[in-house]
């Protein structure tokens, strides 16, 4: 194909089918450039200032969030964050969307979400130890969502196992709104025997840039500005944008980007995962960070296909590559060193300090700008807000729900997809892979051991976007002090959280004032409990004809256990322990499991959420587990109490006898800052001076495995055993 010249791209126009504005190509030919862009300078700067890389409608937005704290190493900015977890390691993490590809390609575009996540953490040195996942789709009625669904989660194992890392955790549910666009977020953590890393930069006049990994094809062009735009009817069918994964060769990128960080560290001066964009995002970072040029020359770089133009191969997706910017004299080292993993290790260019990125194609120079008119000079924009109608309408709304027979509701909701259990997912995933998984999926949180220490690394991810969509503030807060609840629940310290920030079309200011809202939200809650942000994505455009999903900000949260001996699960333990429940229940209905279930759409206001309580429980907590005190511990979330004691019941089947003020309708309750706990009756009064004020004593654990319960209007009896078979059977009845 004869590519069009830069007149015919000025006058047709193009440029907009690359996702540039008007004002924004007028701006790189008028005052950037002085000239007009050719067709490849064209498709560098359309990716390169696509929302996805840009972050052109977020930055404002992103700079709320606090990224500070002693612990932090890296923050936003590098490939991952890093935080300090002492003895000279680190943990470092992040999490990232597929959303559009998953949509399009489901298999490929999980797996390559997982594939792409973990290039991020080893391209910082670190080891990849697990991962976790955080997925929304449409309800489970139809075959195409069934569909949909069984490809991604065969993807994300597909390539998680293929590597051999660990899902140890994740959130799986269900709504009206991701039918047409799914949410797949991917989040990987890794491990820094030591506190130096690598920096995503390339400095030094004559430092060599070195390819490395699969060859380049043509798969995933444009996949960044896909990645930055609405579905429609006639849209989403853009399968040349999906990249294809070979989970065989990242492993073998893994392990030797790894260990020539670790042991020739020396030869390295930085090092960056061809991720978004491809070879144009992470070599023209890589120049920026460092105040630098490059000159790159295409014809070295390894091809799958034949005929690549400089802009496919600057555009591509394809992946398991990596860009490495070396010292000359260790070229032959490097390239060697790679031989011997078999991957293809090339050098494809060279730092200068003119600041010009420079790409020779076929001895042509095809492209000549400047390398900070890619990354530094993109616009930003100043995006209008207004509240939602919606939230105006329904303000004085108060969800209140009907529960004639308590027992029968209850295992209504037990059966709700949402609350149901997910194990009809996460047994694809290998969760044991490497022996140091101490809690698997199905727990509050996921947590690996730390071999060589008594530590151990608790992790999670959340996201309840029905909260957010009632309000976004509280909703953001909520999203944060929920996985903060996670990890305290298996005894573990908050330290830091990675996010990907779901939401529709920002130039729409109703979908604005949401990002907007939820993130200073985020950023409120962040600073109460002193959990940075340390990495990140945004995921913008999630819109299926102008209809958008809910707000849907995930926060991943890591937390550190100083000590397994205070290991914590939900799980009950023994007949005659004590259930107390820590918090005060009120009527907080608006946007639950059982507003959904009796009206099947969600409104109302919420209850603004008292920060100081919240850190005070959780404070509590820790407390209590580091005194030995708690032999259990569930933070309660969809579904309320009731769902809260059934699922710790069921793991050692277990039943409970208790008697509670509240009502039959308060058991579903999703009030906030409230834990489920089991204590030994030696240490009942050891727990209650610790808790005084804080706690309601409800019963107790019985061996008789059914719920004996009395609420202040009814007394019932629920057969444990069919409570447990309809919840663990009702995923796998609606996906047959």
């Amino acid at each position: 194909m004869t590519e069009p010249t830069a007149e015919q791209i000025k006058i047709e126009k193009l440029y907009q089918q690359w996702g540039l504005t008007e004002e924004e190509y007028d701006l790189i030919s008028e005052k950037i450039l002085n000239r007009l862009p050719n067709y490849t300078e064209t498709g560098l700067y359309s990716v390169m200032w696509s929302e996805h890389c840009s972050y052109k409608n977020s930055k404002k937005v992103l700079r709320k969030m606090p990224n500070k704290s002693p612990r932090v190493l890296a923050g936003p900015g590098e490939d991952a964050g890093i935080l300090d977890i002492g003895d000279n390691q680190a943990v470092v993490f992040k999490a990232e969307s597929h959303n559009h590809p998953s949509a399009v390609e489901p298999y490929q575009g999980a797996a390559t979400g997982v594939g792409g996540i973990i290039r991020d953490i080893f391209s910082m040195g670190a080891t990849p130890i697990a991962l976790l996942d955080s997925l929304k789709f449409g309800p489970l009625n139809n075959g195409k969502t069934k569909h949909l669904v069984n490809e991604v989660v065969a993807g994300i194992g597909g390539y998680g196992n293929c590597i051999g890392l660990p899902t140890v955790g994740g959130e799986v549910s269900f709504e009206d709104c991701y039918e047409h666009n799914p949410l797949v977020n991917a989040m990987c953590v890794g491990l820094l025997n030591n506190t130096d890393f690598k920096h995503g930069t390339a400095s030094g006049n004559n430092s060599l840039i070195v390819y490395v990994g699969a060859k380049t094809g043509r798969d995933g062009i444009h996949g960044a500005t896909f990645a930055s735009d609405e579905f429609t009817d006639t849209k989403n069918k853009q399968r040349s944008a999906v990249q294809v994964g070979n989970p065989f060769i990242e492993k073998l990128l893994m392990d030797a980007c790894v260990e020539i960080i670790e042991k020739h560290s020396d030869w390295v001066l930085g090092i960056q995962d061809m991720g978004a964009a491809g070879l144009v995002s992470s070599t023209a970072e890589m120049a920026s960070k460092a105040g630098s040029g490059l000159v790159l020359n295409l014809d070295q770089v390894p091809q799958r296909e034949t005929k690549m133009s400089a802009y496919e191969m600057m555009l591509s997706e394809s992946q398991e590559r990596m860009v490495l910017c070396i010292k000359p004299e260790y070229e032959t080292q490097v390239l060697d060193f790679f031989k011997h993993y078999e991957l293809d290790a090339v050098v494809i260019g060279h730092v200068t300090t003119d600041g010009q990125y420079k790409i020779y194609h076929q001895g042509q120079l095809v492209t000549d700008i400047p390398v900070d008119s890619l990354t530094e000079d993109v616009p930003e924009y100043d995006r209008k807000e207004v509240q939602p109608k919606r939230m105006l309408a329904d303000k004085d709304y108060h969800f209140e729900p009907v529960v004639t027979s308590l027992a029968k509701t209850w295992l209504d909701m037990l059966q709700r997809p949402n609350i149901a259990s997910k194990k009809y997912f996460y047994q694809t995933y290998d969760s044991q892979v490497k022996t140091n998984t101490l809690i698997r999926p199905g727990g509050d949180a996921g947590v690996v051991r730390i071999r060589g220490t008594k530590k151990a690394l608790a992790m999670t991810n959340d996201s309840n976007s029905k909260y957010v969509y009632l309000n976004p503030f509280v909703g953001g807060q909520i999203t944060v002090m929920e996985a903060a609840r996670n990890i305290v629940a298996t005894g573990g310290e908050p330290i830091g959280i990675t996010d990907c920030l779901n939401f529709g079309n920002p130039e729409d200011p109703e979908a604005f004032y949401e990002l907007d809202k939820s993130v200073e939200g985020i950023a409120s809650a962040c600073e109460m409990i002193e959990t940075p942000v340390i990495s990140g994505n945004v995921s913008l455009y999630n819109e299926y004809n102008e209809t958008a999903i809910y707000p849907s900000p995930m926060v991943g949260m890591v937390g550190l256990i100083d000590d397994i001996d205070n290991l914590t699960t939900i799980a009950f333990k023994d007949s005659g322990d004590l259930i107390y429940v820590i918090g005060q229940t009120q009527d907080d209905f608006n946007g639950s499991e059982i507003q959904m279930q009796q009206e099947n759409t969600i409104k109302g206001d919420l209850r603004p959420l008292d920060l100081q309580m919240e850190k005070a429980h959780q404070a509590l907590v820790r407390t209590a587990i580091q005194q030995k005190l708690l032999k259990s511990c569930h933070d309660l979330s969809e579904g309320g109490l009731a769902v809260a004691l059934s699922e710790s019941a069921f793991e050692n089947s277990l039943g409970i006898d208790i008697k509670t003020d509240l009502t039959s309708v308060q058991m579903f309750s999703e009030t906030q800052s409230r834990f489920l706990v089991t204590v030994s009756q030696k240490d009942q009064a050891k727990f209650e001076t610790l808790a005084a004020g804080s706690y309601e004593l409800l019963g107790r654990v019985t061996t008789d495995p059914n719920f004996k319960v009395t609420t202040r209007d009814e007394k019932v009896s629920i057969d444990g055993k069919q409570a447990a078979t309809k919840w663990k059977e009702a995923i796998a009845c609606l996906m047959k």
